[in-house]
């Protein structure tokens, strides 16, 4: 197989893999950065899907800018052949990283989830479908970073580039929608990513089988097993997340990962407030410490004593009162004090009038 040495501006340095495209670690001879650079083969372009495939990924994640999302700098043609520059980043894939056991314990693993999530939250804000959300298209870099990649059947609202009949998408991470050739919507990437983060924690794919039909007929009629979830002994709210996303019905998954990801960083951190009906309404007063007050529809918050106040002497008060203990000068120690000198007050009342009767 033959390779090219330079591709316009960019200087070939290693073949790194691929398919229908060819992808390789280039330079950027003009502002001397590594980039990876993607070919389209000559075997994709003699597909005119292919070829439009390829064109779309390139517009489409030329106008994508997200620190989850691998960023394309450039595309082109060279000798007729179409090509994208792409983000360089060391690291590997997510599926090496699970094949490798590199992901990391409980924690590290539902972090490379939410990054994940937020990665695909973002481009559905931008009207993009994904369509092929699986372990081989999210790079991790040397720090743990996940980064989504590869819009090659990303769909854009308007854009139609599948052929009737065919549906794109890798069959184990397949919705149900997308595998009856049904007109997709977000949810169908809530579902694959259901499904990878069903791998990601147990190392294993939930739906096996040995030829396509298997595995679309599993996708279709058969529910999820999350015994495996289980027996890793993952928290309830885990595996109930997973089995929402995983749901046969578009519907009945979690509307958006924007939902889901709030669900993760509630599991990361079980005291965030994560529900709309938390939010306080009212401002905390000088800075002081607030407890919310909770019910189904209202949220109020009201400020609580500081235990702590009451034991930091008092400044600006009259002279005579230096001449107390220390902890009488506190805000606890006046209340004493003035409790007592009502006590005073009330029993020296009741003497006098006690002496006006006997005379």
């Amino acid at each position: 197989m033959e390779h090219p040495s330079r591709v316009g501006k960019y200087e070939i340095e290693e073949f790194l893999g691929g398919g229908m495209s060819h992808v390789y670690r280039a330079k950027d001879s003009v502002l001397g950065r590594r980039v990876a650079v993607k070919i389209l083969t000559e075997a994709g372009m003699a597909d005119p899907e292919a070829k439009a495939r390829f064109l779309q990924e390139a517009k489409t994640a030329s106008n994508i800018s997200h620190e989850n999302i691998i960023s394309v700098y450039d595309f082109g043609e060279e000798q007729g052949q179409p090509f994208i520059v792409m983000e360089f980043v060391e690291g590997e894939s997510l599926r090496d990283a699970i094949k490798k056991n590199h992901t990391g314990d409980f924690v590290r693993r539902m972090k490379t989830a939410l990054q994940i999530g937020r990665a695909i939250d973002y481009i559905h804000t931008k009207k993009i479908i994904h369509r092929d959300i699986k372990p081989e298209n999210i790079h991790v870099d040397l720090t743990g970073k996940a980064r989504l990649m590869d819009f090659g059947i990303a769909k854009s609202e308007g854009v139609a580039l599948t052929r009737v009949g065919f549906t794109l998408g890798t069959p184990y991470y397949m919705a149900p929608e997308q595998v009856l050739g049904q007109p997709l919507t977000p949810q169908a990437d809530v579902y694959a990513f259901g499904i990878l983060m069903f791998e990601l924690l147990t190392g294993g794919k939930p739906i096996l089988g040995d030829s396509v039909e298997k595995i679309f007929n599993a996708i279709l009629s058969e529910p999820l097993n999350l015994d495996p979830l289980k027996a890793q002994k993952l928290p309830p709210d885990v595996i109930a997340l997973i089995g929402r996303c995983t749901a046969k019905k578009p519907a009945q998954r979690p509307q958006g990962l924007g939902e889901v990801c709030e669900a993760i960083q509630s599991i990361l951190d079980p005291s965030r407030t994560t529900s709309t009906v938390r939010k306080a309404v009212a401002q905390p007063a000088r800075g002081r410490p607030m407890v919310e007050v909770l019910s189904p529809t209202v949220t109020a918050a009201v400020p609580t004593p500081d235990p702590q106040r009451a034991l930091v002497p008092l400044e600006g008060l009259p002279k005579f009162f230096e001449k107390l203990p220390p902890r009488l000068r506190t805000q606890g120690g006046l209340m004493v004090l003035a409790g007592a000198a009502v006590l005073l007050a009330m029993a020296a009342l009741y003497w006098v009038a006690a002496l006006v009767r006997l005379l």
